[in-house]
């Protein structure tokens, strides 16, 4: 087993007069040729965008995209007819397949008016050239504190609130009242962020924005030392396997 801690102040970051993206692995013109992947989670960005401002009509291809709001709300559109006001609770993947288009904004008019906080992940799909495709569903009321929520997962064996194209990754999601635990699953490779609060995990001090990466981990408890939020991704395989 190999455990590796990524502070949230140690992370590449970009910064725009709109747009504060900080990157747990090589993106954009943050190249780190030691740092582009843990098992097949490729991107995983933290971004703040201030009201009015985002992500104008872009291109994406054979990535499997998981968005998840901290708060404010995020508005999405695409070429393929989809579109979608993501706020905290609701599980949204977009899966970009043979290519898709799309935009995402700040401009939903209810929340419009204050940044909207949200990560998003990027997962490579087990084969290429599928169809084009996006799924949301709200699971607020899921997230009781306390419980460990498998958000996104192409596992036949995990029941999730939305499935991707990738039969070894998982997401889960946790929110902790203080002093609350949840036990990590076992996975191959295992990358788990801390969205909101601070923990503890495998004896370390974790806050907000700082991430564990292990190799061969699971069955760790998890105690939050503040109210928490948590983002894990559970893996049984890396890139090009």
């Amino acid at each position: 087993m190999s455990v590796t801690i990524v502070r949230g102040a140690e992370r590449a970051a970009t910064r725009t007069d709109w747009l504060t993206s900080r990157h747990s692995f090589s993106f954009g013109d943050n190249y780190e040729p030691a740092n582009t992947h843990h098992g097949v989670l490729m991107a995983h960005n933290e971004d703040v965008v201030a009201p009015g401002e985002g992500f104008d009509t872009h291109a994406h291809a054979d990535t499997e995209i998981i968005t998840w709001v901290l708060s404010g709300s995020l508005v999405h559109q695409d070429s393929e007819g989809h579109s979608g006001v993501i706020h905290p609770g609701l599980a949204q993947r977009m899966s970009a397949g043979t290519g898709i288009l799309h935009s995402e904004r700040n401009d939903y008019a209810e929340t419009a008016d204050e940044p909207v906080h949200f990560v998003q992940m990027w997962v490579m799909p087990d084969e290429y050239g599928l169809t084009p495709g996006y799924e949301q569903l709200d699971i607020s009321a899921d997230l009781s504190p306390g419980a460990l929520v498998p958000v996104a997962s192409g596992a036949p064996e995990n029941h999730s609130a939305i499935r991707i194209a990738n039969a070894g990754a998982t997401m889960y999601a946790a929110r902790l009242n203080a002093g609350q635990s949840v036990t990590v699953p076992a996975g191959r490779f295992t990358h788990l962020f801390v969205a909101m609060g601070a923990v503890t995990a495998d004896g370390e001090n974790l806050d907000m924005s700082d991430a564990l990466r292990a190799d061969d981990f699971g069955g760790t408890t998890v105690t939050a030392r503040t109210d928490s939020e948590l983002l894990i991704w559970s893996m049984s395989k890396r890139l090009g396997e």
